[in-house]
């Protein structure tokens, strides 16, 4: 009896693990097609926010890929993952290189993550780092991957990703810290901006930032050889 048991414990565990994977799998093609309204890691924002001020709101525009700065598209390849046209959602050479890191250090700080696996994370899940949470993350990019094109990719994660305390995608950006719309941003706007994304929150609040400074210079040296999607 007790084995019973646990093979319809491990059969009910199977099968909503199945169907977890089939409502992620829905949501990528829905999205496919369908501008996001937000995504899991807004929400999450909208709500650490609004435990200081209940009034909060985020600062969320979507325009089109036409309508962002081809200068923004470069530079956050150039900074976020320059293999982005080539790979397949998985650059396993910076996993590798992470991996490494990681053990060096005892913990999991960093991760190697790609355009496809940041938007994934972005999309569906919370900040945690663990390999678990990782695992579900690369299954998710591997759907992202396989239903959209690298432009609807790269289109989707400019208009989600954060760039300061409650402000997301390249429209808000944009304005936030240049007070012009992301059509209009110029190379060395657009180096900067691509520069904060690792820390948008710091950066926002540490504009003179000796590290930014040098990142931006890094994302200008090489956002030119960047061909974008």
């Amino acid at each position: 009896m007790l084995g019973l048991g646990v093979g319809w414990a491990a059969a009910l565990a199977f099968a909503a693990g199945l169907a977890l994977q089939a409502w992620y799998f829905g949501h990528v093609l829905w999205w496919s097609q369908i501008d996001p309204g937000s995504t899991a890691f807004m929400r999450t924002e909208l709500a650490r926010l609004r435990q200081a001020d209940p009034k909060a709101e985020l600062r969320f525009d979507w325009v089109p890929y036409e309508r962002i700065s081809v200068h923004l598209k470069r530079a956050v390849i150039a900074a976020e993952d320059a293999k982005f046209t080539e790979h397949e959602g998985v650059d396993w050479d910076a996993i590798e290189k992470a991996w490494l890191r990681n053990l060096e250090r005892g913990r999991v700080s960093h991760g190697g993550s790609t355009i496809t696996m940041q938007l994934a994370k972005n999309l569906f899940l919370s900040g945690e780092r663990s390999y678990l949470r990782k695992g579900q993350e690369l299954v998710i990019t591997y759907m992202i991957e396989a239903v959209m094109s690298k432009r609807r990719i790269l289109e989707i994660y400019l208009n989600v990703a954060e760039w300061g305390t409650g402000v997301f995608g390249a429209e808000a950006g944009a304005r936030h810290h240049y007070g012009v719309p992301a059509a209009r941003l110029g190379p060395a706007q657009a180096a900067r901006m691509a520069a904060m994304l690792p820390r948008p929150r710091y950066y926002d609040a540490n504009p003179g930032s000796a590290a930014l400074a040098r990142r931006s210079a890094f994302v200008a040296r090489w956002m030119g050889s960047i061909e974008p999607p």
